[in-house]
């Protein structure tokens, strides 16, 4: 009897290297990415009350608590816009990097019960948290665009100009920076568990070296214009400079600042992706 060629529709193979990124295959499984990404988002709301609303709670208590903190306690100025606006705008960006870092970072942690289980593209994981942040920050910007327009009849505060058609790019940036540092710390955790504990608290600490509760102008101006340069070490400084800019008229920003926050959120999401490509071919080992 001659043997009959089989024909598969998926083929499971080991990598041949590290730099083996077989994105077909992600899109082969977006069913499934999608899956985890309602998964996501209905146990966020199961046995809660509020459900979304506690994603409105959240920026208006930190803003808050900012306002009376930093502009009439510290004084800190906020380039000539209201503070409570300004720190909205702020933390509005910063909670959607937070937590889909948080999420990326993860990955391995969370979801070692599946991996060791059944075989899909590992990377869908992180990829679909960072998916479902999009909207708890939909839900926030929305208030956020409302208390803008508020301002604007009340106080005559600028309103958006027309680089806000680049907001969907900042946003990917955003994601990719967070999704790459998200997925170098949780590939550390895997083997070194310890450094989990560290996460919560840099998170914090990154907080204040990145422009949420004060202007880089303000930063400009007490370091001498020598040591100007380290600003753009962070390259969420110039991404949350341009959204300020875009919504509320005020930020200082450059385009080299731009692109090297561009070039550095593809790097770190290249590189995220060549040491989470590295850790899953023995993750299962080291837990």
């Amino acid at each position: 009897m001659d043997k009959q060629e089989e024909n598969w529709l998926y083929e499971i193979a080991p990598k041949g290297s590290l730099f083996t990124f077989n994105f077909s295959e992600i899109w082969r499984y977006r069913d499934l990415l999608f899956l985890f990404v309602k998964r996501d988002i209905v146990t966020y709301y199961k046995q809660t009350i509020l459900g979304p609303i506690w994603f409105l709670i959240q920026p208006i208590l930190t803003s808050l608590i900012q306002f009376v903190v930093f502009s009439k306690i510290a004084q800190i100025p906020s380039d000539g816009i209201n503070y409570f606006l300004f720190a909205l705008a702020g933390n509005t960006l910063w909670f959607y990097f937070s937590d889909s870092f948080n999420a990326a970072s993860n990955t391995f942690r969370t979801n070692q019960h599946i991996f060791g289980k059944v075989y899909f593209p590992r990377v869908i994981m992180p990829l679909s948290t960072t998916i479902s942040s999009l909207l708890k920050f939909v839900i926030q910007f929305s208030f956020f665009i409302v208390v803008l327009f508020y301002f604007y009849f009340i106080n005559k505060t600028s309103l958006p100009n027309w680089t806000i058609v680049f907001t969907p790019i900042l946003l990917l940036m955003m994601a990719l920076i967070s999704l790459g540092l998200g997925m170098i710390i949780s590939s550390m955790t895997s083997k070194y568990k310890d450094l989990s504990f560290l996460v919560t608290f840099g998170i914090q600490l990154f907080m204040y070296v990145t422009p949420v509760v004060y202007p880089t102008s303000l930063v400009l101006e007490k370091l001498d214009p020598k040591w100007h340069w380290i600003i753009h070490i962070n390259p969420l400084s110039a991404l949350f400079e341009f959204f300020r800019y875009s919504f509320l008229g005020s930020g200082v920003f450059t385009l080299s600042g731009l692109i090297i926050s561009f070039l550095s959120s593809i790097f770190l999401f290249l590189f995220g992706l060549l040491i989470f490509n590295k850790t899953e071919r023995n993750f299962i080992d080291t837990v």
